[in-house]
């Protein structure tokens, strides 16, 4: 990979981004453990997680699915939890190339890849960032959720261990913070206090859809 030069980076930046891989296998396993557990086989978290690779998505799907849901709904749900790609690849667009290179590039996009490539000062640095973690993550999030998958396989009830906690901890833990900020506060409330009042009015999968009109509330400036 011409982008991935390790050696352009901080010793720090390749140490943060070996910790939030790592942690996102962790995540997959939770993950791969609660697909078999809730019934799929082991052929939808494997395409899931190498042909879509994008874990909230995924964790979304399979839960609509597993609540009743219609998978047609879990797709529509994430393909709008996943619309933040858009203004991802245009802030990104010089870092994931161009030609075969670039469509591997536009797959390792995720959350953290963007994160640790926007923040680098050199544009040399950010390609190498992206590309670091855009694959370490790439790499790790199939093979632990595949691991995941097969655990879930031998352990009746995966809630007794927690491992169901395991992906909306994370999630509480990434965005508390966020909640500090009235401007944050106010939308992400509405959007829950919505979607709570949508659940035993609508079809299993579409309240988290109700939730996405909390965005109305939002206010550039605090």
């Amino acid at each position: 990979m011409p982008f991935l030069q390790t050696k352009l980076l901080d010793t720090g930046v390749v140490k943060a981004i070996f910790l939030v891989c790592l942690a996102d296998g962790i995540v997959g396993l939770s993950y791969g453990s609660l697909a078999t557990a809730d019934g799929f086989p082991l052929w939808v978290p494997l395409a899931l997680s190498t042909l879509v690779l994008a874990g909230a998505s995924e964790f979304l799907f399979i839960g609509v699915v597993a609540g009743g849901g219609s998978p047609f709904t879990a797709a529509a749900a994430g393909l709008l939890v996943n619309a933040r790609h858009l203004p991802f690849g245009i802030a990104v667009k010089d870092l994931v190339g161009r030609g075969p290179a670039g469509w591997l590039g536009c797959h390792i996009m995720n959350d953290e890849s963007v994160v640790f490539g926007l923040s680098q000062p050199q544009l040399a640095q950010r390609r190498s960032a992206y590309w670091l973690c855009g694959i370490g993550i790439g790499l790790i999030w199939p093979i632990s959720v595949m691991t995941g998958a097969a655990i879930g396989q031998f352990i009746p009830d995966t809630s007794v261990i927690g491992l169901d906690a395991v992906f909306p901890a994370i999630l509480i833990a990434l965005i508390f913070p966020a909640l500090r900020q009235r401007r944050t506060r106010v939308p992400a409330l509405l959007g829950a206090s919505l979607s709570l009042l949508a659940t035993p009015l609508v079809p299993a999968g579409m309240p988290v859809l109700f939730s996405l009109l909390g965005l109305l509330a939002w206010r550039s400036r605090k």
